[in-house]
């Protein structure tokens, strides 16, 4: 896990919600995250990376695997990405010195990046860029040994930029060793926990998923914000029919909160609601955190 924060990262530069201030101050004990991204492998030696954060350069720096070796030969071999949002594209800009870079996204995302937020051009002035088409529902391999399949998830969360579509805009991934058969579902982003959605875990082994805010209202009771988590995209972990509640039944082994907003008190290792993932089984995810499956 290379960055296990929400945009912005933990703390946020311009915050002084409770949590900044004690991360910043070292008054409770948390430690600082970077922005969410992932990568994975099966054999420690080709590496492909899950949403590119605006941080990947430092992200890169702290992970000795992903470095670089005979000159510029990168360990990378394509980035997956979840949606268009900028803090899981920005990092593609920063990758612009390498001899080229495969993307795998699907249309709706590609169209974003390629019409609304410039991303894709950009890029491309500097090196080539191939699009992967990714087709909710179709098994693609990855290398030797892994394969994946993404899978729809629905949102009603207000486009920022044009060319996007409902279909689409956000996808989970499901990542299977084909050696033991055993996988890892990523879901940074979900606004509704949908019956669909957790069919999507069954049989796995570890599951990443959004664990942006605490409550639904966080942001507007702290001051910082009028939209809710849900306006935002995402599922709060408390609360009624809150991820929490849908989550810690599952049989999964590993059951990992990621993309964490620096509101959330998850951050605060001697808060209660930390305490309650505790008891619930459910984990909070750190940067450099190393899972194997």
């Amino acid at each position: 896990m290379l960055g296990s924060a929400a945009g912005g990262g933990f703390p946020q530069w311009n915050c002084t919600c409770p949590p900044c201030r004690a991360v910043r101050s070292g008054s409770r004990p948390c430690v600082p995250r970077s922005q969410s991204s992932i990568a994975v492998s099966a054999d420690r030696s080709q590496w492909y990376l899950l949403n590119a954060s605006p941080d990947i350069r430092s992200q890169i720096e702290a992970f000795p695997a992903l470095h670089p070796d005979d000159g510029r030969v990168v360990r990378l071999q394509a980035v997956l990405l979840t949606d268009a949002e900028l803090d899981h594209t920005l990092g593609l800009l920063l990758m612009r010195e390498g001899r080229g870079l495969q993307v795998h996204a699907t249309e709706s995302v590609y169209k974003t990046l390629t019409s609304g937020t410039g991303v894709w051009p950009t890029l491309e002035a500097y090196c080539p860029v191939t699009w992967q088409p990714v087709i909710p529902g179709a098994e693609v391999p990855l290398g030797d040994g892994l394969t994946y399949h993404a899978f729809d998830v629905p949102t009603e969360k207000a486009m920022r930029f044009p060319g996007a579509s409902g279909h689409g805009r956000v996808v989970g991934y499901r990542i299977t060793d084909n050696r033991n058969a055993r996988s890892v579902v990523y879901l940074p982003g979900v606004q509704h926990l949908t019956d669909e959605l957790l069919e999507e875990t069954d049989g796995a082994s570890a599951l990443l998923v959004d664990g942006t805010c605490w409550r639904d209202d966080e942001m507007p009771g702290l001051g910082l914000a009028s939209k809710t988590s849900r306006d935002m995209g995402h599922v709060p972990i408390g609360g009624r029919d809150g991820s929490l509640e849908r989550l810690s039944p599952l049989p999964v082994d590993r059951k990992i909160y990621i993309h964490i907003n620096n509101t959330n008190p998850i951050l605060l290792e001697d808060s209660p609601e930390r305490e309650t993932l505790a008891r619930h089984g459910m984990e909070v995810a750190e940067d450099g955190l190393e899972l194997e499956i």
